[in-house]
């Protein structure tokens, strides 16, 4: 019937480009300015589509969960009339099937070819991230009495998955891989369970995309939109908010942009406060590895093993914590501390936390929001001085635990204040990292009055306090820094690269 479908649109829109772009459960066909996606009629056991009536149903529910995201982009359901050798859109008598109308948009501007091609940038993951932060927050919000989001309900599917891909692999490689993950998956759970039921508990779950990887986000006239979320199962959308975030960080690392993933994990984080979050997330991305590895195993006549091999490879990098490490910034307003440490996050995949941010965040103020005289008195009192440094020392303590490095991103211009990270570092057994930060006192005015879209509230007045009072690093502490000189337009990129080869810390 997609066949003859497609032949009809081709006389009915002639000149335009059209095309069937076949999935393992939809027909998709592209006519010109339109797209019309009609569902298979399957049964694979995680979707079921062998009913007129289910066909319906998913079709109403593909439009009502992707308009959250892409209301410009889905337009209606369209019965399909006629017979299946001489099928109609839209028309008059019996209904044989149903069709979700879409906008057509360039398939070039999707982000898996614009990965592919090298181009996808930075600013396109931060717009994601910003879009991804208000869905989840409006986005419903399961209760431990809906089923969704517990322990047992979060595992199933991991253990399917992984029951399924025993038939799959074949090679030896793949079957150790496998072997290794099942194990690991055994630990992980085990040591999870609890964060899970608090997850819930928390209302961090809810119902989410679903199915967030780069094959499902485009740019449209130049904007980032993601469509084609996961209207088949319930029970695999309502899920966690990390869900979403795995699988886009972990599509990322399997493109090769490790970095964009580092940038889209820390910025998600910082965005939505949702440090917690990283607890999971490890335990989120191996299992969306391995969705999609299974995915690849459907279509392994096609497609070979490379990918789902590529794909077992990733799980097992994304179940690895990394190296243990506190750093902390030291330098004055305007020295570069936030420019720079994002080159840094980026290439070892901390989380960085940022004083400007969660002191506005203790005051349930917005990060990019400007204080008045009143609310600056109390953001910036000694007890709310104090109080911030106690919150960054707490979720540098928590973050650190869920495996990630930590960039610790304030002025640090205490000397106590320093005292109190390294003694932070010690108990928990991790690398102690200073990075001081420098650049002339005009440098710093110049960059203080310039600065704009900025958390940072600090002006010409905060900066000629910290000349005045900043408390010098000691002889130890100098012997011991990572020097960042950050003078000169544009002033230097840092060799983060010497300061992972040094031993001396």
């Amino acid at each position: 019937m997609a066949a003859a479908l497609l032949a009809q649109l081709r006389v009915q829109n002639p000149g335009a480009a059209t095309e069937c772009i076949e999935t393992h459960i939809s027909f998709v066909l592209i006519a010109g300015a339109r797209v019309y996606k009609l569902k298979k009629v399957v049964n694979l056991g995680f979707v079921d589509f062998t009913t007129l009536a289910l066909r319906h149903h998913f079709c109403t529910e593909e439009l009502r969960l992707n308009r959250r995201l892409a209301p410009d982009l889905y337009l209606d359901v369209l019965p399909v009339t006629g017979t299946p050798a001489q099928p109609a859109l839209g028309g008059s008598g019996p209904v044989i099937d149903w069709a979700v109308s879409m906008r057509a948009f360039a398939q070039d501007d999707l982000w898996e070819r614009l990965a592919d091609r090298g181009a996808l940038r930075a600013e396109h993951v931060d717009e994601l991230v910003d879009l991804l932060c208000a869905f989840h927050q409006r986005a419903a919000v399961a209760t431990p009495a809906d089923g969704f989001g517990n322990a047992a309900q979060v595992r199933a599917p991991m253990t399917d998955t992984l029951r399924d891909l025993r038939a799959a692999c074949r090679a030896p490689a793949e079957h150790d891989a496998l072997q290794s993950l099942v194990r690991w998956e055994a630990r992980a759970f085990d040591a999870l369970q609890a964060s899970f039921e608090q997850r819930l508990r928390d209302g961090h779950v809810r119902e989410c995309h679903g199915d967030l990887h780069l094959g499902n986000v485009t740019l449209v006239e130049g904007r980032t939109t993601v469509f084609d979320g996961l209207e088949f199962s319930p029970a695999l959308r309502w899920t966690d908010v990390v869900g979403d975030v795995a699988f886009m960080a972990m599509d990322l690392r399997r493109h090769g942009l490790p970095r964009l993933a580092h940038r889209f994990v820390n910025a998600w984080v910082e965005r939505s406060g949702d440090h917690g979050g990283l607890s999971v997330l490890r335990y989120y991305e191996v299992y969306r590895a391995l969705v999609r590895a299974k995915v690849a195993a459907l279509h392994g006549a096609r497609h070979g093993s490379a990918e789902l091999q590529g794909y077992l490879d990733v799980a097992l990098a994304c179940n690895r914590p990394a190296a243990p490490v506190l750093f902390i910034t030291h330098g004055l307003s305007g020295s570069g501390k936030s420019t720079w440490t994002q080159g840094l996050l980026e290439q070892c995949g901390a989380i960085r936390l940022r004083a400007d941010v969660e002191r506005k965040r203790l005051f349930g103020l917005p990060a990019l929001a400007r204080s008045d005289a009143a609310q600056s008195a109390r953001l910036y009192s000694p007890q709310a001085d104090a109080a911030t440094h106690a919150r960054l020392y707490a979720l540098a303590e928590r973050v650190l635990r869920s495996g990630f490095p930590v960039i610790l991103d304030a002025t640090f211009l205490a000397h106590a204040r320093r005292q109190q990270a390294r003694a932070l570092a010690e108990r928990l057994g991790c690398r102690f990292v200073l990075i001081d930060f420098r650049a002339g006192a005009d440098t710093l005015r110049r960059r203080v009055v310039q600065r704009q879209g900025d958390a940072s509230d600090a002006d010409l007045a905060v900066l000629e306090r910290q000349l005045a009072t900043a408390q010098p690093l000691s002889p130890e502490e100098q012997a011991a820094a990572f020097v960042v000189v950050t003078d000169g337009d544009p002033p230097p990129a840092p060799h983060w690269e010497t300061l992972f080869s040094r031993r001396d810390q």
